[in-house]
């Protein structure tokens, strides 16, 4: 297998190659183009899994899986929302939690499941629930703008704006706050911010969809 991002960062491509064999599985909806000998196959991982990432992660019951036969292929990927895409590796030692939006597809002994966010989650933005990702293998997650890494230090503090979350390790320390008092909550424009405790690794998107959707009912209500 190969693959690459291409036309990052505002409008990027996942291109997946498949050699005989080989396959990987993505979001529904999230397919571009097929190339060669590809059959495409949804399947639920197990319908109690379906079940629970339609009814507390939001996502799709099923994943598609895109299998090359003897002759290998090619399939492209693209998210939802222009914006950038990144690589998750993992090894089995550790899962990552991701937001519902931002899985793209996988590749490897990788289950998507969910994860409880606690009850601070409903108060952050009215989700309980992350997507949980565990295994070994690539998933590719994707954003609303540009993707950052930020690496965490040792006893070191982040604050980072709750709807720029992307994704971090499952068992990245972690609590949500307020930016300062109520006035400020009220008046800043932040709200609620997720405080992290390194180490930690963190991804975050540059733009996030609140502000797109105020901005966007500001027009069709002058219609």
């Amino acid at each position: 297998m190969h693959w690459s991002i291409e036309d990052r960062p505002a409008y990027s491509v996942l291109k997946v190659g498949l050699d005989p064999g080989e396959e990987v599985v993505a979001e529904p909806g999230a397919m571009m183009l097929i190339r060669g000998d590809v059959s495409v196959v949804p399947k639920t991982g197990g319908l109690l899994k379906g079940l629970l990432r339609k009814a507390l992660g939001g996502e799709s019951i099923f994943l598609t899986h895109y299998r090359a036969g003897p002759g290998g292929g090619e399939v492209w990927f693209v998210p939802p929302l222009p914006g950038d895409i990144a690589a998750v590796e993992l090894d089995g030692s550790r899962d990552w939690v991701v937001q519902d939006t931002s899985y793209l597809a996988h590749y490897g002994e990788v289950d998507v499941g969910v994860a409880w966010r606690g009850g601070r989650g409903l108060l952050a933005e009215g989700e309980l629930f992350w997507l949980r990702l565990s295994g070994r293998g690539v998933a590719w997650v994707n954003a609303y703008g540009a993707l950052e890494r930020v690496v965490v230090g040792d006893g070191e503090r982040m604050v980072v704006d709750n709807f720029h979350f992307v994704a971090m390790p499952a068992d990245t320390r972690y609590r949500i706050r307020t930016i300062g008092g109520l006035k400020a909550t009220l008046f800043s424009g932040e709200g609620l911010v997720v405080e992290v405790e390194g180490p930690a690794e963190v991804y975050v998107q540059t733009r996030i969809l609140p502000e797109l959707a105020r901005l966007l009912r500001r027009f069709i209500r002058a219609r």
